[in-house]
């Protein structure tokens, strides 16, 4: 009877080792990254191409009519921080599967919503207003949809592999982006322009709704299983008021922010920018340039697996410094690129690509240590929504303006300010591990 009794805790005990294993965490938030950032760019891409005409032809100019598309397009990232702090609290009293579903449930109607939003033509300057409420809601679901795998994911890594389970989860990114892209394109080269902006468009919103029930439901999976949850508790990943962090970690939470700042600053520069620049000021295609990005997003996935490798030798954050320096680099050329016609606007997309991959797979949560045990999982968040709100939610709106009025030096001045704002963060950082360790 013992022996059975041992036999059969030993088995399950192995049944719970392998539901925790880093491998399936990984699954989880690549499915999870892959499903909001398709979304993500979804809207992106859009509020590049076609929102302008749609819900701004009152707009004097086209490039009038774009900043204000972008103005919109930014309310997510001003909003997401309040998301986070919303459904911090949810998952405080009703548990963190009911947050996941509310926020995921959340995304998806408004993403439906915008699908079937009619334009400025029929309902006038109620349709911006409802866009703006769908697009601020968007940011707050995205908040909400922390599930803290990706920390999860750190804890439990090999310590000499942590930078290749780290990139793993980034792979999102560039995957949303080519589904995202690749639909765009599609759909330019196959239907005049007038369905595009009269009904086109709206097959993109349709596909990350169905995406996102399939998303909730792989990350249910996960999230919600009693050996997960176990994990998460003996980890000590549990939500905290937003206040409570600030209060004990907040120099940390402004640190980890701005230690991602040159990947985020770059990440707009590369991906929804150049897609207005184009539509305004080039004569390339957009179908014929969504495919060079598409390319581009092929590099970025490269790019992220390769810095796996590199992080394991020369760690994460001598990584992140590195390609901050290499950013630099590249936006001192990035102007010229862009302005040298069709040859020269791809090798800036492509180079950026590339450039965004290696630094991007290391830049979330490189310094989440610094938070402990206890604040992690709410500082990886705050300091998450922090990056994006800094270093990209105004890049498309701010580098368009700039560079149409002013002249494209302004995209090598907006990378360069976020390469040496990462830059500093790191020095920050270890001036401040070295202070601690002289006083042990």
């Amino acid at each position: 009877m013992n022996t059975v009794s041992t036999t059969t805790l030993h088995d399950h005990g192995a049944k719970s080792h392998h539901e925790v294993a880093p491998g399936e965490i990984a699954v989880g938030v690549v499915v999870g990254r892959t499903s909001e950032y398709f979304d993500f760019f979804v809207y992106g891409i859009a509020s590049a191409l076609v929102f302008p005409s749609v819900f701004f032809p009152f707009a004097s100019t086209r490039l009038e009519a774009t900043l204000l598309s972008f103005a919109v397009f930014a309310l997510a990232f001003v909003a997401r921080p309040f998301g986070t702090m919303l459904f911090l609290w949810i998952q405080r009293r009703w548990g963190r599967g009911t947050k996941l579903t509310a926020a995921l449930f959340l995304l998806g109607t408004c993403t439906a919503g915008i699908a079937f939003l009619p334009g400025y033509g029929k309902i006038g300057m109620l349709s911006v207003v409802l866009l703006s409420v769908f697009r601020f809601f968007q940011g707050i679901a995205l908040g909400g949809s922390w599930d803290g795998l990706p920390s999860l994911l750190a804890l439990n890594a090999p310590k000499r592999r942590r930078g290749w389970y780290a990139m793993l989860g980034q792979l999102g990114a560039p995957a949303g982006f080519i589904v995202a892209a690749g639909l765009f394109a599609y759909l330019y080269a196959s239907l005049p322009l007038e369905e595009v902006l009269d009904w086109g468009w709206r097959y993109p919103f349709f596909a990350a709704f169905a995406i996102n029930v399939v998303a909730l439901f792989a990350r249910l999976r996960l999230v919600v299983t009693e050996e997960y949850s176990q994990k998460m508790d003996e980890q000590e990943l549990e939500p905290l008021r937003v206040t409570e962090l600030l209060r004990a970690r907040g120099p940390y939470v402004a640190i980890a922010a701005f230690s991602a700042l040159a990947s985020y600053a770059l990440f707009h520069i590369v991906t929804i920018f150049p897609l207005s620049w184009i539509a305004l000021f080039s004569d390339q295609s957009v179908p014929q340039f969504l495919v060079v990005q598409i390319l581009g997003g092929f590099l970025a996935m490269g790019g992220i697996v390769a810095s796996g490798y590199i992080a394991d030798r020369l760690t994460r954050r001598r990584t992140l410094g590195a390609l901050a320096v290499g950013i630099a680099a590249f936006s001192g050329f990035a102007p010229t690129l862009l302005g040298a016609g069709t040859v020269g606007q791809d090798v800036f997309i492509l180079v950026g690509f590339a450039l965004l991959g290696l630094s991007y797979g290391q830049a979330a949560g490189a310094l989440n240590a610094n938070f402990g045990d206890r604040y992690r999982y709410t500082g990886a968040a705050f300091s998450n929504d922090i990056a994006w709100l800094i270093g990209a939610a105004f890049a498309p709106l701010v580098a368009l303006g700039l560079c149409a009025h002013f002249g494209l030096a302004y995209v090598g001045a907006y990378l360069l300010s976020g390469a040496l704002a990462t830059l500093a963060a790191l020095g920050v950082n270890r001036w401040l591990r070295m202070k601690r360790e002289a006083a042990k």
